[in-house]
């Protein structure tokens, strides 16, 4: 097997950190602070190539690879996470379902704008009483006519006070449930559509998240995605690949974590020497380093098989699993090591404490992970 980075994955995350570290890292405790969106930096992610990186280049997207793709994602959230989910929900959630599929007009009516980044798109699958059990999606869609007519209400939508597209998943059968469930391509400005309440988040403030409501929501019959039935599958099929930008978003807070850990006990100070000097701090540093490394290669390999084509629902959830355990572990530490500092918002590490609770809970939580990859070996 292969571990090196190529030129063209080497280039890209050398820009990728560049830029984070210009234009992103100054302004994170900001915008964590206020909870305000980062708008200018996604746009600006999109002009670089960032928010459509898997999408082919006839759409108008960079046309890049899996690895690729994590990498971005990891050095964003190395960052600021809550620009990384941003980004990595547009990639994963949004355009790679219009990719595998959308019809040829659906491909060409919204990828461009999305891998260019002049709209943004969200996923909205959870509602009050379906997180988990997705066959408990409650929202209707009834055909009439040209149209489908949507009611319902969804919630903890990533990007969704700011989304232009939405990808929404309603049910043309409650009686089907899971077999029963539709994707559409919803757009902001369609009549019976607004937005609801906005959440205040623990960590990743400056990710919107929001509700979204749906009131006798006309939306065009050309805008369903696939068939009727075929949502389940198609929110399945999205969330794969979306546990491998979230498994990067993981690896870049534990990195981060890493780093700020190694740099602040060389110069804090203990009983006349840095408090790196001291077993205690280096066997946590070890341990950090370990778990952020083996994190990173189970999340490259998880990549590496979409690439290959196949199957890659246990290896994507591999990589979610302990990568999201290994960032909530390594800003423990990090807090840890920091000490009474480490509980002020002047120091970053308290940000990262908080960003990465999230990592294990959302596009399917640690409990979820383990069953997919259990149901995987059992089926050999």
């Amino acid at each position: 097997m292969k571990f090196d980075l190529d030129d063209q994955q080497q280039m890209i995350r050398d820009s990728v950190r560049e830029f984070a570290e210009k234009e992103i890292k100054p302004v994170a405790g900001q915008y964590d602070e206020e909870a305000s969106f980062p708008a200018n930096i996604v746009k600006k992610l999109g002009q670089l190539g960032f928010m459509g990186m898997m999408v082919p280049e006839e759409y108008d997207g960079a046309g890049m690879d899996a690895v690729s793709y994590a990498i971005a994602v990891e050095e964003i959230s190395r960052c600021d996470a809550s620009v990384g989910v941003t980004m990595s929900v547009n990639n994963s959630l949004v355009c790679q379902p219009i990719l595998d599929f959308g019809s040829e007009d659906l491909k060409k009516k919204y990828l461009p704008a999305l891998a260019e980044g002049r709209h943004l798109g969200a996923f909205s699958l959870t509602e009050p009483e379906a997180g988990t059990d997705a066959g408990a999606v409650e929202a209707t869609a009834v055909l009439d006519g040209d149209h489908y007519v949507v009611n319902g209400t969804k919630i903890f939508v990533t990007n969704g006070g700011q989304a232009d597209i939405i990808l929404l998943f309603a049910s043309t059968d409650r009686s089907l449930k899971t077999k029963g469930v539709a994707a559409f391509i919803a757009e902001k400005g369609m009549p019976g559509f607004s937005v609801g309440k906005k959440e205040d988040k623990m960590g990743m403030r400056a990710a919107d998240t929001s509700e979204l409501v749906f009131e006798d929501c006309r939306i065009p019959r050309e805008n369903l995605l696939g068939k009727e039935g075929m949502g389940f599958k198609i929110a399945l099929s999205a969330l794969d690949g979306g546990r491998i930008g979230i498994a990067a978003q993981a690896v870049g807070i534990g990195q981060a974590c890493l780093e700020e850990s190694v740099k602040y006990s060389k110069q804090r100070k203990q009983f006349g020497k840095p408090i790196c000097e001291f077993q205690a701090i280096q066997w946590i540093l070890a341990d950090m380093a370990t778990e952020i490394e083996a994190a990173r290669l189970l999340t490259y390999n998880a990549a590496y098989q979409k690439d290959k084509g196949g199957r890659f629902s246990k290896e994507a959830a591999q990589a979610k699993l302990y990568a999201s355990e290994a960032a909530v572990r390594a800003s423990i530490n990090a807090v840890q090591i920091h000490g009474g500092y480490g509980y002020m918002k002047e120091y970053d590490v308290e940000r990262y404490f908080r960003d990465s609770k999230l990592t294990e809970i959302y596009e399917g939580t640690s409990e979820v992970q383990r069953l997919v990859i259990a149901a995987s070996i059992l089926r050999g």
